[in-house]
């Protein structure tokens, strides 16, 4: 927590850190593509480059530090056509990589 934030401050400033890190190593090439996320994109006709590509300007819904077994970020993302999906990424510390878990297109209402 940064020194004299409120607990609440604290959280909130740390919101976001596990989304940066694992952007990071996205950017940097230091990622996997799991087997249900690949069977996922070719179900639903989505390049691997285009969830790679579309997790740099998107959007945290939510960020779960504590997850078992592995820390992990949902994010809405856009594909070039203008179709959001939200994308699973998890965060595999001990390799150091970032991994794609899943993809789903939104429910339209």
């Amino acid at each position: 927590m940064v020194e004299g934030a409120t607990a609440s401050e604290g959280r909130d400033l740390e919101m976001g850190l596990l989304f940066d890190e694992i952007r990071r190593l996205v950017s940097e090439d230091h990622y996997l593509v799991g087997q249900h996320a690949a069977e996922r994109l070719e179900e639903r006709g989505i390049m691997e480059w285009q969830a790679v590509a579309g997790l740099q300007d998107g959007e945290l819904i939510t960020e779960q530090p504590s997850r078992k077994p592995n820390p992990a970020v949902e994010v809405r993302e856009t594909l070039p056509d203008g179709t959001e999906f939200k994308a699973v990424w998890s965060h595999l510390r001990e390799a150091s990589v970032a991994k794609l878990v899943t993809i789903h297109f939104f429910e339209l209402d």
